[in-house]
């Protein structure tokens, strides 16, 4: 599972760099893990950073993972309304890495009206790491359904509660 996943973020940075390969054509060689691996996307996470610590990725490239990580709730932020709908945000502290927002499609997912997370509470989230640069990277697809473009489904689970 880890090479694979590795060479597949190789091949994204590559084709990033070069206008090559995109993330679209290398995301089948990929899948979900099937339980949290915070080690990996730390390394994911980590590669983005370095590799693009100081401008924006190339326009018209998206780099985006499937990521199954644990953590802990570090800051929950009002809903916002954007072109694909109501989203709910939360800030997540995961253990060796950077803190990353969490974005839920809320008129996808099936769950109580937000906030259904707290300060403290320990989640568990399935969905698309997605780095468009520094300052605009988080997970997101974490709701219930899948499109041809991500064929995984996400949810979060939060204090043993799934919400998909």
């Amino acid at each position: 599972m880890r090479s694979v996943h590795s060479a597949l973020l190789g091949v994204v940075l590559l084709g990033a760099l070069t206008g090559g390969v995109g993330v679209g054509q290398a995301r089948a060689e990929s899948t979900m893990p099937a339980q949290c691996d915070n080690g990996q996307f730390v390394k994911d996470q980590t590669a983005y950073a370095q590799q693009f610590s100081h401008r924006q990725v190339p326009y018209g490239q998206h780099l985006d993972l499937p990521e199954h990580v644990c953590g802990t709730v570090a800051q929950v932020y009002r809903a916002r309304r954007s072109r694909s709908g109501m989203h709910g945000y939360f800030l997540m502290a995961i253990p060796g890495g950077k803190p990353i927002r969490v974005v839920s499609n809320l008129d996808e997912m099936k769950a109580p009206s937000w906030p259904w997370v707290k300060t403290g509470d320990q989640v568990e989230v399935q969905g698309r790491y997605y780095y468009d640069g520094p300052s605009r990277q988080g997970l997101d697809w974490t709701h219930h359904g899948t499109s041809r473009k991500w064929p995984w489904a996400g949810y979060v689970t939060v204090n043993g509660q799934r919400y998909e």
